[in-house]
């Protein structure tokens, strides 16, 4: 488990809106895109660091379809201007790939260990691997399980941690997570996240993982199940870094503001 300081992020998720770069690139589909781009975006990828910091915010996470171009060079550039900002980059959050796709499981881990590669020349300290997409059962947890023990590896010899999330199928449920962290032996560390969750058992399920987060998506909804969320990790003793992802259609940044303000009593 990495150990962090309390603090607000900002996912490039939640300014989307702005980049509006999905750039293509899918296992199995060089040319594919993982949705459709928008036609512009206002907001260079390289200047979302220098954005952040000018708005007193130190920590990200980047989506890697909102990386335009993988090469090297690019990766160093964009490394330097986050590194010139001051901002730290938490997580590359990979946001494809099935691990335990009964077919295709070793190849899309394959895709996913040369985006672990690119992170750790970008700098980051995480990556977020999903869990799988397969319906839940016994087997399918077990793939996934075997492959993240290689994930975990092949991340530790480039200086990464490797978290998953409480998202898609295979992580469905909390003795789901549990399990697959556990049986890694704490190689494996938690992404929780506030909306990937619902139904009336939403917050009861939510306080049974939320002792492994170590990052946390701090997705807002509305404001009452947002605070609900925020309690559920003060319970837990949350210690990472609370990662917005949420940012209004029209107006990103001004709710951006908003969330941050319901978020600082908690990491005060």
């Amino acid at each position: 488990m990495i150990q962090t300081p309390l603090r607000v992020s900002v996912s490039t998720w939640a300014l989307h809106e702005l980049l509006g770069t999905v750039a293509p690139g899918r296992p199995g589909d060089p040319e594919g895109r993982l949705m459709t781009p928008r036609e512009s975006g206002s907001l260079d990828l390289l200047h979302v660091p220098r954005e952040l910091a000018r708005r007193g915010i130190t920590t990200m996470e980047l989506c890697h379809f909102h990386i335009p171009d993988a090469s090297d060079c690019y990766l160093e550039e964009w490394a330097a201007a986050r590194e010139d900002a001051g901002v730290q980059l938490w997580s590359l959050l990979i946001d494809d790939g099935d691990l335990n796709h009964p077919e295709f499981g070793d190849r899309d881990r394959d895709w996913i260990i040369g985006w672990i590669e690119r992170a750790s020349r970008l700098g980051a300290q995480c990556v977020r691997v999903i869990g799988g997409k397969q319906p839940l059962t016994d087997e399918s947890l077990a793939r996934s399980i075997a492959q993240f023990r290689i994930l975990t590896m092949e991340a530790y010899v480039r200086g990464l941690h490797v978290l998953t999330e409480n998202w898609f199928p295979t992580l469905s449920t909390p003795a789901a997570v549990q399990a697959l962290l556990e049986e890694t032996g704490g190689a494996v560390g938690l992404n929780f996240d506030f909306g990937n969750w619902s139904g009336p058992e939403k917050y009861t399920n939510l306080a049974q993982i939320a002792e492994y987060a170590e990052g946390c998506h701090a997705k807002w909804d509305n404001d009452d199940d947002f605070l609900r969320c925020l309690e559920i990790t003060r319970s837990a003793e949350f210690s990472g870094p609370y990662t917005l992802v949420h940012g209004e259609p029209g107006k990103t940044w001004e709710s951006l503001e908003q969330q941050r303000a319901l978020v600082a009593p908690y990491v005060a």
